[in-house]
């Protein structure tokens, strides 16, 4: 799992808490947290279960995923709003008719199509079967979600499309993976699936992102072989946020001809979806959308979502949250010397720690994943506040301490 550290992104630096808000070497900050996290593991031990004004008592704080965070409270009141009288049906509503005028504001490109849908497996797989045939393939990194956590999503609503794994640094596809894997495919020959679509994941499930730049020469590299290009935009407005380019300049100026848009992670209710900026995919995405059940009946409360998402650069600066938390948490972790798996560039970091650590911060009510043997992944959301890092901060620091 281990990567090269990628380059932080430039822009301002968020701002970062005081050192003795959280040093390991501040002997009340660490007293404090050691008796608490030793009695919180005491209390476990014994089968004890601690009150609520009880000292052993801790609050949650959640870094499993951005998946896990609640709902935005302007999306909430986008639903509630769209929610008094009637409205036509299936997209019939003035919301989903103006979800297209926004996304043409946002986007800069007058003919974008929006499909809103239920998850981002279903944005990723529908989007993709309409840019690439039964018979075609689907290029994608190795680690790309598509290829490893949607079972085979892609290959099922696209009548067999084959997804095909190939490398790159970083997580990411390189130019010289996609050559390659141009030069070993047998052309025309149809005992072979024919490369038909470049995916990119941005930021990929390690939390790299493709610049500008490698979008584009991406594209240009699929495009004069005649594959269309797909971004996997789970947590685009992550990538945007981070860094300071225009939504066109990452998608359609660089060459992507579909999308996936990103919103569940990022605040929104059972709302990801579609976006095609081609003519040819938008039409296929009309039927395709409906034959795999997510033309939602009621799906004004779908596009209320996004429209409220995209007016505003709401979604940025939600996503501008959980990002410059990250980058708080980052800070004061390299105080405390953990080591990290690769430069946080969004709100995701894989960090090394020792099994005996992991418990122990786990133990003191941190939530996060481990992703094997001595690395976790922390994510931060839109949610996560300042007080949110600085006491995981401190109870980081107490778990360190004790197994030091």
């Amino acid at each position: 799992m281990a990567g090269t550290a990628a380059a932080r992104p430039s822009g301002p630096t968020p701002a970062v808490p005081e050192p003795g808000c959280w040093s390991l070497n501040d002997r009340t900050v660490r007293e404090r947290a050691e008796a608490v996290l030793e009695n919180r593991l005491a209390a476990r031990q014994s089968g004890v279960s601690p009150t609520s004004d009880s000292p052993l008592t801790l609050r949650p704080i959640e870094f499993r995923s951005d998946n896990a965070a609640g709902a935005a409270p302007e999306l909430v009141d986008a639903i509630v709003a769209a929610n008094v009288g009637s409205a036509l049906a299936y997209g019939g509503d003035e919301w989903t008719a103006r979800v297209h005028e926004r996304a043409a504001e946002v986007f800069e490109f007058p003919g974008v199509q929006v499909f809103p849908v239920s998850s981002g497996t279903a944005a990723n797989a529908i989007g993709l079967s309409a840019v690439c045939p039964p018979w075609g393939a689907v290029l994608c990194h190795d680690t790309a979600h598509i290829l490893r956590s949607e079972c085979a999503a892609t290959s099922m609503f696209g009548g067999g499309a084959a997804l095909r794994g190939i490398g790159g640094d970083d997580y990411k596809v390189s130019p010289s993976a996609v050559r390659y894997a141009f030069a070993e495919t047998r052309w025309g020959d149809p005992h072979h699936s024919q490369p038909s679509v470049l995916s990119l994941t941005s930021p990929t499930d390690f939390g790299s992102i493709y610049s500008v730049a490698e979008v584009t020469e991406l594209a240009s590299i699929a495009h004069d072989q005649g594959l269309r290009v797909h971004l996997d935009g789970a947590r685009v407005a992550n990538a945007i946020a981070a860094l300071g380019c225009s939504p066109a300049d990452l998608t359609w100026r660089a060459g992507v001809d579909v999308m996936s848009l990103g919103a569940i992670k990022n605040g929104a209710v059972s709302t990801d979806a579609i976006v095609s900026f081609n003519a040819a995919a938008s039409e296929e995405l009309v039927y395709r959308v409906k034959r795999a059940g997510h033309v939602a009946s009621k799906m004004r409360f779908q596009s209320a979502q996004i429209e409220t998402y995209l007016t505003g650069n709401l979604w940025l600066r939600l996503a501008g949250n959980a990002n410059a938390m990250m980058q708080r948490l980052a800070a004061g972790l390299r105080e405390l010397s953990v080591e990290f798996v690769a430069e946080p560039q969004v709100n995701m970091l894989f960090a090394r720690v020792a099994p005996e650590v992991s418990a122990r911060m786990a133990g003191s009510e941190l939530y996060f994943y481990e992703m094997g043997p001595g690395v976790i992944r922390l994510v931060t959301s839109f949610q996560t506040t300042d007080d949110d890092i600085d006491e995981a901060l401190t109870r980081v620091a107490a778990a360190l301490a004790a197994t030091s």
